[in-house]
């Protein structure tokens, strides 16, 4: 794995807005518009090195289905912050059936600097992650332009469109399958997300409609969801997470009404409830009960950081959070956050994000805070986007970069 410098290609904005990517610039809290997508630099990895990635992201995958299972079987809900135990119930029903149930993605958050030190696990979101669209599309045309006859760790699209054919049976019959974003976003990485996997189901041969999840309506005669045109909603892919669906002001309809398989309700939701045990924090201290000492894992506690506060330094992680917010560093032997004072969180073993820059002699150069996201789709190692930042936490500032394998 290698940093590279690069021109950008002219009228890279106007390439990559086409291709999907209309969120080309990050406004910055300076107010200074800035490349979200940076091809100003790129990475090159080895076909070994990718090839011995995938094994680690589907091993980790594997675990993190037997550390669910190990959540339904010891009934360990409390520890993810689910206290509702209908909601526990139905994540479990859930989960017994999952196999009826269809499941698109997911995307691991990996610590990797291509030094020959084994990649770690930062967390997984498998219920809603984005950066779909620059991952899967604007990369790739990206390495067609720049770098025509090489190769890049990304089959996204294609293995998409196959999970959605080979998962149609599931689907209920006779009406679309629906895809919401929320209008909240207003960057429009949700709503092209969202639009982009639409497309993949399209080829799939399904019928799809879109929706704003601010749209659905409820129809309080039939007890049903229903869309703008009052059709009922059998199936929904929604890209808004599982804890905002079950206690929104209609969560008690959607657990009312949820399709577990079986026939048990009228709305099948995609992702399916069980991905609530994944894309909880809880879940990396859990790993670490289960694997002590794996080498693609970090230590992780959820009752404080233990020797982690004297030893290596820890990262504080919401139970609950996206792009790295309230998560906390904190070196060894510093102060302590009460547990009172974060709320609940995972407490895992620091692991700075490298830093691959080479600057030229006597130049400064920004940081550049490397992060893998490998993305996971139908259970099996399916694609990489790079994201880099310019502090050590992962967060709304960061920057896509494109790479290659050579």
């Amino acid at each position: 794995m290698q940093r590279h410098t690069i021109e950008p290609r002219p009228g890279w904005q106007e390439t990559v807005e086409a291709q999907g990517v209309i969120y080309p610039l990050t406004r910055h809290p300076d107010d200074s518009l800035r490349p979200y997508w940076d091809e100003s630099a790129y990475y090159s990895f080895s076909l070994a090195e990718v090839e011995a990635l995938e094994e680690v992201v589907e091993e980790l995958h594997a675990m993190c289905l037997a550390a669910a299972a190990h959540i339904v079987e010891k009934d360990r809900f409390a520890e993810l912050g689910i206290t509702d135990p209908r909601l526990a119930s139905l994540v479990t029903e859930a989960w017994h059936r999952k196999a009826e149930l269809p499941s698109l993605y997911g995307r691991f958050d990996l610590w990797y600097d291509g030094s020959g030190a084994p990649a770690k696990m930062l967390e997984y979101n498998a219920d809603t992650p984005t950066s779909l669209v620059e991952a899967a599309s604007a990369q790739w045309f990206w390495m067609e332009e720049r770098f025509p006859g090489a190769d890049q760790w990304n089959s996204l699209h294609e293995r998409l469109v196959d999970a959605w054919r080979a998962q149609a049976a599931l689907l209920p019959p006779g009406s679309p399958v629906h895809f919401a974003h929320t209008i909240d976003d207003e960057c429009g990485e949700d709503l092209m997300t969202v639009a982009y996997l639409r497309e993949t189901a399209a080829q799939a041969g399904l019928e799809t409609e879109a929706i704003a999840v601010e749209d659905i309506g409820w129809d309080s005669l039939s007890h049903r969801f229903v869309d703008q045109r009052l059709r009922f909603i059998r199936s929904c892919f929604k890209l808004y997470p599982w804890e905002w669906l079950a206690t929104d002001d209609f969560g008690p309809h959607v657990l009312d009404t949820l399709d577990n398989g079986g026939g048990t309700g009228s709305t099948l939701w995609i992702e399916p409830a069980w991905k609530m045990l994944l894309s909880n924090k809880a879940l990396l201290a859990i790993l670490w009960e289960l694997y002590p000492g794996h080498p693609n894992l970090l230590a992780s506690y959820l009752d404080g950081p233990r020797e982690l506060a004297t030893t290596t330094g820890y990262v504080t992680k919401p139970l609950l959070g996206r792009e790295g917010a309230g998560v906390t560093l904190h070196q060894p032997g510093g102060t302590q956050t009460p547990a009172s004072a974060t709320g609940p969180s995972c407490y895992q073993q620091l692991a700075l994000l490298p830093d691959l820059s080479t600057p030229a002699p006597g130049a400064h150069s920004p940081t550049n805070h490397v992060v893998l996201g490998a993305w996971v789709v139908a259970d099996e190692a399916a694609g990489l986007g790079i994201r880099e930042s310019a502090g050590p936490v992962t967060d709304g500032y960061a920057r896509f970069l494109p790479h290659v394998i050579l």
